[in-house]
């Protein structure tokens, strides 16, 4: 009997080792490319940081130096005083930017991005936990450039987040201090656009930056699957130390108690408003509900209009424009059509397929160009014949109307004789032009994949040989 039962406690007791073998040996596949990516992007974000910091200080001290100037016409001492010593930080500021040993300051505030601490927790847990890695040629001199690109980016992140605060800052205090100065108002707008451009362009490089690529999001899945590796995040990350959690224990027992000693309770926060409303009864208490729903409602409100601020003290006084943050190839939309014609009620005689780029100049508008080859498909199903019956070269715009409805149109330029070389292609008298105006309707299919049907008028069928249908109805996609 006992001879039976050991082989199954033997192989109960292995169980938990051979799971994690498992575990290990998939592990094992992923980290070399996942620590090229990770330097790889660290190394990017890096530069876009530092570039566009350099960017926001050199614009500040020049708009600075610029308004001195002007008060300087009016009030000298006043300008000394008030531009000297801001102008001589900001300058401080960019040679701190331009340090390539940066100061990594301990985490206390400022705005937690969650990414990068999960980036640099799963490193340090690679590094303490050597097993894990893998034992392939170089793995741990990449690991180690990786966690010091991670460690230099944080450390710019830091960088950029104090020169956020002090602009965000500086502007509040020359808005006090030149109020009474009416000739310098327009500068004063300047400096509140760059303060909200430089907040709203960081947000967007951390967008980028928390993009994952395939091998990254492996090794983060494998990684999630392993009890230590919670454990580590439990006791590292920044969010534990928000909530002194690094000690151990979890959020359970008497280090969730200590954790949470000093926050006030509901019953508290209740007990306070009943206070302060004295004898009101439940009417004053309705009263103030629905005045803070009212203010949440508002406060959502800005929310959708503003996604991009994580301070109320980046709130805009002029109309954003929402693409200037964007940079060209961002602003690029790619996409195609087809567009059918029919021989008989059913079988498509001709099927036209584009390919086009768009450049978006606003959000609501788009223009590009792009270019269609036109295949024959025969006359019936039972004659299924391919040929090449015509390309064309286009130019297109489309603009917001309501909703999803937007006005399209443009100009094409189109070949529409069937050819069998190339040659024909270069004499102008097969060419033939349109013009088109019409409406199409956008929809979405999912985060990535946008859809749209375009219902056009060709003001110029009558004038192509062979003469064409005047209406165009196309299926396209955007990508």
């Amino acid at each position: 009997m006992i001879t039976r039962i050991l082989p199954v406690l033997l192989i109960l007791m292995a169980a938990p080792a051979l799971a994690q073998d498992s575990v290990l040996a998939r592990i094992n596949q992923v980290p070399q490319k996942y620590l090229s990516q990770v330097s790889q992007k660290s190394r990017q974000f890096e530069k876009q940081l530092n570039k566009r910091s350099e960017k926001a200080l050199n614009r500040l001290m020049k708009q600075e130096k610029k308004m001195q100037q002007k008060l300087a016409k009016i009030d000298s001492i006043a300008a000394k005083n008030i531009f000297t010593n801001s102008i001589d930080s900001l300058g401080r500021l960019k040679a701190k930017l331009k340090s390539k040993t940066a100061k990594l300051e301990k985490f206390a505030g400022g705005q937690y991005f969650g990414y990068l601490d999960t980036l640099q927790n799963s490193l340090g847990f690679l590094k303490d936990s050597k097993e894990w890695l893998g034992k392939a040629k170089g793995a741990q001199d990449k690991l180690s450039g990786s966690l010091k690109n991670v460690k230099e980016l944080q450390a710019k992140l830091q960088q950029a987040e104090q020169i956020k605060n002090y602009i965000r800052e500086r502007r509040q205090l020359l808005k006090s201090q030149l109020s009474q100065y009416q000739g310098l108002t327009k500068d004063l707008q300047k400096i509140n656009k760059e303060a909200y451009y430089y907040a709203q362009q960081i947000n967007e490089y951390k967008e980028v930056f928390k993009d994952t690529k395939k091998a990254e999001a492996k090794a983060m899945e494998l990684l999630q699957k392993l009890p230590a590796y919670n454990d580590f995040i439990q006791r590292n990350s920044q969010l534990a130390s928000l909530f002194n959690l690094r000690s151990g224990g979890g959020m359970s027992g008497e280090n969730l108690e200590q954790s949470l000693a000093g926050l006030q309770t509901r019953t508290q926060v209740d007990q306070l408003i009943q206070q302060r409303l004295g004898s009101g009864g439940p009417n004053a208490r309705q009263a103030v509900s629905q005045e803070m729903e009212a203010a949440r409602s508002q406060f959502e409100e800005l929310k959708k209009n503003f996604p991009d601020l994580d301070n109320a003290a980046d709130m805009p006084d002029f109309k954003p424009k929402e693409l200037k943050t964007k940079s060209f190839l961002q602003r690029l939309e790619f996409g195609t059509n087809v567009q059918f014609q029919r021989s008989n009620q059913y079988f498509p005689t001709t099927g036209d397929f584009a390919g086009q780029v768009g450049y978006k100049f606003s959000k609501d508008g788009i223009v590009g160009v792009g270019a269609s080859y036109r295949l024959g498909m025969g006359t019936g199903f039972d004659n299924i014949r391919f040929s090449h019956q015509g390309v064309g070269f286009r130019s297109f715009g489309d603009y917001k109307l309501k909703g999803t409805f937007f006005v399209n149109g443009g100009f094409e330029y189109n070949y529409n004789t069937a050819f069998t070389s190339s040659i024909p292609l270069l004499y102008d008298n097969g060419w033939t032009r349109s013009a088109l105006l019409g409406i199409s309707k956008k929809y979405k299919i999912n985060n990535k994949l946008k859809g749209n049907l375009i219902l056009l008028y060709d003001f110029l069928a009558n004038q192509q040989i062979p003469k064409t249908d005047p209406i165009k109805f196309r299926v396209g996609y955007n990508f």
